[in-house]
């Protein structure tokens, strides 16, 4: 089952790759978080094709698809849906609920940072129960279900940041960067022919939940499991088995939510290679993405030039894996 599913996902990866040119590690990331039930916030400067990478995964994958193109203006009922009032013909009113673009099995949040807390919030409850409450009634959202949502690093008027409790929330923080030269060249020749591939559908709803629970069934031992706990307790400050650099350069940490998304997120990557049992590689091959929103630099690490990437760069050094014993 599991080298069906490594074929699988390489033909998804063929197909995304007939629109999207280079970009493995975001792709490896996204497909992570998809077979393991994750949500993803995509980084990365305007015109590195992520709206297009998130619509031709929905074309690849046989699902419900829909965009919400964030702006200031936009209120929480336009994203949840809000109760309307019919009238029968017999002049009998009721309310009646008018499904919002929430419900559906992939959401692009474009541009998440670009209105207000407020309606970031209404994402809080979708994300983490997959349900909706509206009034004193709860729908629960179609599954599988997961939001990609993507902001723009650089431009800070007009926008939002989002809130811890919204970053949390996201399985991975995925940066995508520029190119290289090859790939750029590449991409410059087949965007300016005028010619629009298509991509072949892979995975329907069915099957995507039938590979979630395979990807949950993959083996982790102890071992990794004390090594994921040990980096996310060694990434807050007033935790004892913090390196001095730490207590030094970070205001607080990650919580337990991390340490489930790195067994989660290793699981997926040893699914994804065929291997029936998650390395400890496997947990340092996804720290950055699933650390890097949840660890909070000070201005002591801003005055040192230090990023966040750096701090859990050396963290990965640090922390030492954990022994096994050897059997006399």
């Amino acid at each position: 089952m599991l080298q069906e599913f490594a074929q699988h996902r390489w033909v998804m990866q063929q197909e995304l790759q007939k629109v999207i040119v280079g970009q493995d590690e975001v792709i490896e990331q996204v497909f992570a978080a998809i077979f393991t039930r994750g949500h993803c916030l995509l980084e990365g400067v305007p015109g590195l094709a992520k709206t297009l990478m998130v619509s031709t995964l929905a074309r690849i994958l046989d699902l419900g698809f829909k965009r919400i193109q964030f702006t200031p203006d936009l209120m929480p009922s336009d994203i949840t849906g809000t109760n309307v009032l019919d009238e029968d013909e017999h002049g009998r009113r009721s309310f009646r609920f008018v499904e919002g673009p929430l419900f559906t099995n992939i959401l692009l949040a474009d541009e998440i940072n670009r209105t207000p807390p407020k309606t970031q919030a209404a994402l809080l409850q979708a994300m983490q129960e997959r349900e909706v409450t509206v009034g004193q009634t709860t729908y629960e959202l179609p599954n599988p279900f997961f939001t990609i949502a993507t902001q723009n690093p650089i431009e800070q008027e007009g926008t939002y940041p989002l809130p811890e409790a919204q970053l949390d929330r996201f399985m991975f923080n995925i940066k995508v960067d520029y190119p290289t030269k090859d790939e750029e060249e590449k991409i410059l020749t087949a965007t300016t022919r005028g010619e629009k591939p298509e991509v072949n559908k892979v995975l329907s709803a069915k099957a995507i939940l039938n590979v979630q629970r395979l990807v949950t069934s993959v083996a982790v031992s102890e071992y990794v499991i004390k090594y994921a706990a040990a980096l996310v307790r060694a990434t807050r400050p007033k935790d004892d088995s913090a390196p001095d650099f730490v207590k030094e350069l970070v205001d607080w940490g990650a919580g337990p939510r991390a340490g489930q998304f790195l067994i989660q997120g290793g699981k997926a990557i040893a699914a994804m290679d065929g291997r029936f049992s998650v390395a400890v590689e496997d947990v340092q091959k996804i720290a950055l993405p699933v650390l890097r929103h949840r660890v909070a630099a000070n201005f002591q690490a801003q005055a040192e030039g230090m990023t966040t990437e750096d701090i859990i760069a050396r963290l990965l050094k640090a922390v030492p894996q954990p022994e096994i014993p050897k059997f006399s």
